[in-house]
Formats: C-alpha cells, structure tokens, sequence
C-alpha cells in the first residue's frame, strides 16, 4: 500500500534501509543509519518491554520518504541522557503529568547530531515545521504531556526552537583539532608542567607492557563485537548506577552491518585484551561510546579512552573528537566544554510556562559555566606553532 502524508512508524524496519538511508546528509552521524536504529530493536534493547517503544515520524510522498525522525515513547528517563529529572520532579508536585513524553533522540546516545531528516533538495525549513506540527498533533490526540528533542546540533536545536519548544542548553567537553600535525604539536599548548603530566600518564602504557591499537575496518569482526560487548558489560556491571542497555545481540548487528563506521581501541599485553574502547566514526568526527577493561592499571582509562584516539585523530585529520557524557578530567587533557541543547514542548500551559521561567534563569548560569571552563583550559591560548 502507497503511503501519503505523516506516517507514525512503530518500528524502523516499517521503512525500507535504502528508503531511510536516503534522507541522511553530510551532517548526519552515524546513529542515524537504519542499521543502528534496527539493531535498537532487533535486539531489545529499545522496544517498549525495556521503556522504549518506537513511535517514528515519517512523511511520505507519492509512496516515498521526504521527512522522518527517529521517536520513542518513554515512562522515564532512563538512558536518554535527558537529565530532565528536576523538570518531571517539579511536575509531578505541582500535580501535573510530565509521562510519558515522546523524545526524538537516539536510545543511550548523548551525541549531538540531526534530529529530523531531509531528502536531498526538499525545503527543508517546510517539512521540519511538518514534522513538529505532527509531534505536537500526535501527542495532543495520545494525550502524551511532553515532547522533547534530545541532543539535537544547534542547527536543529533552533529548529526546535522555531517550531515553540523551549530550548535548554548543557555541556559536555570535545576535543577540537585545531590543526595538529603531531602530537607533540597539540601537547606544545599546555605549559611544562602539565605537558610533563601528560607525558607520564601516556608513558605508563607502554610501562606496563600494553600496547594500544586501533581496530577497524576489514578487522573487525563477530569476534570483536563480542570482545567489545563483554568490556561494556565487565564495566557497567562493576557500577552501582551501571546499567546494561545494550546486549551483544546489538553488537553482533552493528559489526556486521556497518563495520566501515566502528572501531575498537584495543590494549593489549602479551597478545591477550586487558582493556578497549567501542568507538563510531566519520571522516570528521569521532564519538567515543563505551569503555571497558578486565584489568586495573594506572592511567589505562586515559590512554585507551583519550591520549590514543586524540594521536589517531590527529593522523587521519578528524575535526571533533565527542569524548562523551559528563568528564571535568577531560578539561586538564585537552578537551574544551561545547554546548548541548535539549527542546521541550508540553501540552499543559502551566508546564510550559514554568519550564520557560526556569529556563530564563539556568541558562545565563550554565553559559558562565562553559565560560569559565574555557577560562581555565590549560590550552585556550593562541598557539603560535599552528601559525
């Protein structure tokens, strides 16, 4: 049957892989692709049984896709990174209902990225209004109180914006290629102490007899999605607050159906895996997702996690490196705060216009938060070696 108009998908694979990978841009991430939003699925780990029940957003044409974004219906906030934890608190004393919220983001993926997706040559500014027209249309007719877009890039965010959400911003810190052509040339920028530090913590690898490496490409494999698995898991399991949201039926998936945008950053000593980090990659950005180790090692977490795949981004001319959620450490490394944004619609005008007057008042806060990290960056000086 031909489909016309706002579709409401209840699972991605409603939708041809080709037919969905066809609105994908060059901004894109890769957390996008059909192939890591079914392998979501496929393996449970983001249906509605775990708390996540897909509820997409298409517009078709003439039978074909020119608009979608990947949705979910939630009765919390587990996973999604939202930290709208104060906000659903402060409802539900005001005696007001918050869940279940319908959220465009991608399950357990604080990554900055497109949140509504184009075809190629569409008027982009039309079918996004569209698709936040059909959000708010969808959760007025479901009685669902809340929408949100969740880490969403500042194109997108303003898009949000436009169609009426309340924009909230955070932070995480990234790591920026400012044009290294070496190590030792991003290491030039901080003052000899800590350049010292530095060098001692990316010393102790090699000290304890663990050789780090990047894996990718042809080399990954079932092996390695289970390698990979089993780190995530050994980590999060030793975490009172860790949480298993993905299982190796998900890396079986993604390893197979779409090596050419993972890697692994494997330590090993003696031919054996002591530790690794899963990562995801694009030409310009890298996202470093999970880390893991079956050994303890000083300083491991610091190489595996940032010094090594800071070098590898320095070598393959990797604009942003996205360290992930949450890391005041990463600031003494080189890492500089980037700002986060989250949108917020609600049905109750109530809940609208509180969040907007708390908003009004966090947000001068938490810019003069990324200030004055910037203001502390052991790096933010102008480098006269990249002249």
């Amino acid at each position: 049957m031909r489909r016309d108009g706002v579709v409401v998908l209840t699972t991605i694979d409603d939708i041809e892989p080709s037919e969905w990978d066809a609105l994908l841009s060059a901004k894109s991430t890769p957390f996008v692709r059909h192939a890591w939003l079914s392998a979501l699925e496929k393996s449970g780990c983001a249906v509605a049984r775990s708390g996540w029940a897909p509820r997409h957003i298409a517009i078709f044409r003439g039978g074909e896709p020119i608009a979608a974004a990947p949705a979910w219906l939630r009765d919390d906030s587990d996973g999604d990174f939202a930290r709208d934890w104060d906000l659903a608190s402060a409802a539900s004393r005001a005696r007001l209902r918050y869940y279940p919220k319908l959220s465009l983001t991608v399950p357990f993926t604080p990554c900055t990225g497109e949140r509504v997706l184009v075809a190629p040559g569409e008027d982009r500014a039309a079918l996004v209004a569209r698709v936040f027209d059909a959000v708010h249309r969808l959760c007025k007719d479901e009685s669902w109180p809340s929408w949100q877009v969740l880490f969403p890039d500042e194109a997108s965010a303003r898009e949000a914006e436009a169609a009426g959400l309340a924009l909230r911003v955070s932070f995480q810190f990234h790591w920026r290629n400012e044009g290294y052509r070496s190590m030792d040339e991003f290491l030039a920028r901080f003052n000899a102490k800590r350049r010292h530090m530095l060098r001692r913590e990316m010393a102790a690898a090699q000290e304890q007899g663990i050789a780090i490496r990047t894996v990718r490409g042809d080399e990954l494999g079932p092996g390695w999605a289970k390698a990979a698995h089993a780190l995530h898991r050994n980590t999060v399991d030793k975490l009172m607050w860790g949480r298993r949201w993905l299982n190796e039926k998900f890396y079986q998936s993604i390893f197979a159906n779409m090596p050419d945008a993972l890697e692994v950053v494997a330590a090993e000593r003696d031919g054996k895996l002591v530790a690794g980090a899963f990562n995801v990659a694009t030409p310009t950005h890298l996202y470093g997702r999970y880390w893991g180790s079956f050994e303890e090692h000083r300083f491991l977490h610091f190489n595996v996690c940032y010094y090594h795949s800071i070098a590898q981004c320095i070598a393959r001319g990797v604009q942003v490196f996205e360290g992930g959620a949450g890391g005041e450490h990463k600031l003494a490394r080189g890492f500089l705060p980037a700002l986060t944004y989250s949108a917020h619609g609600f049905l109750d005008p109530r809940l609208d216009l509180a969040v907007r007057d708390h908003l009004e008042a966090e947000t001068p806060a938490r810019t003069e938060s990324v200030a004055r990290y910037v203001r502390e960056s052991p790096i933010f000086k102008p480098n006269a070696a990249l002249g």
